[in-house]
């Protein structure tokens, strides 16, 4: 998979600005506020129409703008593609490719791309939304209907929250609450077995890539954790659905009493372990480093089995923080697929990797 050339009008800060690629390693260079990261998300929104900084599209137009715009020709599964994605104040999103609306949904799985930046060390010393971004976000790009299934239970957890929220005001609200708590748990199942069987899949990939990161002795380890009673996350739908029914049982008086949904899989996480031991409570700055890139280049081997192709890779300020060895093992493993590489300083990665070389500043791009 390749993006081969990019357009952007009025996208966060990007006035108008184009760039073309090479379908090997491209460094994008330039100090720091100066694009390189708006760059990076302008392609990751070829994904599936969503941003990895915000959930709302009217962060991304710039601030003089009423509309920004991404229009670009990318090449994967055989064939070249035209996407064009608007967005307006206080208006729904416009997706087309190849002149044909689409929908995000419909968007994700024909583009993939997978971003390191300096936030995802997150993934391994923060709470379990990282975590579960992790998994959602990667999941979105290999199963289309996954991102749908988020969408619909956000929706019912907020109507739920409501429902317990007010209840006391408004006792006609409990004429609903086992409706929301049903609907909710069946939706819980089907993201449950999606998350599990990625974070199987994930482990399988990540713990050779971290064993030879690190330069052997570290064992990297991980566990999906979700509802109580779900006695394994891997079992039939109806089974995790029931067991999850249950746990709603045990708490429903819980939940009227605290007013918070307390069953349900906002609340999974991802255990991540180094030697046996917590990497969030335990992980060195290095290891925390280490942990959080062999994730990133695991999920770049899951998507190049699942496509066929590697996607893009996206290194968004990531080499400077690491030592040469560390580099070294890096700069080695993106071979054969594209990726885009942002730094401060361009010359001795470009001559490392033999790179195209884009230079950013104040929104422009040469």
């Amino acid at each position: 998979m390749e993006i081969r050339r990019i357009a952007l009008n009025g996208w966060r800060n990007y006035d108008f600005a184009s760039a073309e690629f090479s379908p090997g390693t491209n460094v994008i260079s330039g100090e720091n506020a100066q694009g390189k990261t708006n760059l990076l998300e302008a392609v990751y929104m070829l994904t599936g129409g969503r941003s990895f900084r915000t959930r709302f599209d009217k962060d991304l137009i710039g601030f003089d703008f009423s509309a920004g715009e991404i229009l670009a020709d990318v090449y994967a599964h055989g064939r070249e593609q035209t996407v064009k994605i608007t967005l307006r104040r206080g208006q729904r999103k416009q997706i087309l490719q190849n002149g044909v609306k689409k929908t995000a949904t419909e968007l994700s799985g024909d583009f993939a791309a997978v971003l390191f930046c300096p936030d995802d060390l997150n993934i391994i010393r923060s709470g379990a939304a990282e975590r579960r971004k992790l998994m959602d976000l990667a999941i979105s790009q290999l199963r289309p209907n996954y991102a749908v299934l988020l969408s619909e239970y956000n929706r019912l957890h907020e109507q739920k929250t409501s429902i317990l929220r007010d209840w006391r005001e408004k006792p006609s609200l409990l004429e609903t609450l086992d409706d929301f708590s049903n609907q909710m748990s069946r939706v819980s199942a089907k993201i449950i077995r999606y998350r599990a069987a990625y974070a199987k899949r994930l482990e399988r990939a990540a713990a050779p890539i971290h064993e030879d990161f690190a330069g052997g002795g570290e064992k990297l380890t991980m566990a999906y954790k979700t509802v109580s009673t779900v006695t394994d996350p891997l079992a039939s739908e109806r089974d995790i659905y029931y067991e999850i029914c249950e746990h709603q049982e045990r708490h429903r008086e819980a939940e009227l009493e605290s007013g918070q949904c307390l069953t349900g899989c906002h609340k999974d996480d991802l255990l991540i372990d180094l030697n046996g031991q917590s990497a969030r409570s335990f992980a060195s700055q290095g290891q925390t480093r280490t942990a959080a890139l062999s994730l990133k280049l695991a999920e770049r081997d899951i998507f190049s089995d699942e496509f066929g192709e590697p996607p893009v890779l996206m290194l968004d300020d990531v080499l400077s923080e690491l030592d040469r060895k560390r580099q070294e093992f890096v700069l080695n493993r993106i071979g054969g697929g594209q990726t885009l590489i942002t730094c401060c300083e361009d010359e001795e990665i470009a001559k490392r990797t033999g790179g195209r070389v884009l230079t950013v500043h104040r929104g422009t791009i040469r």
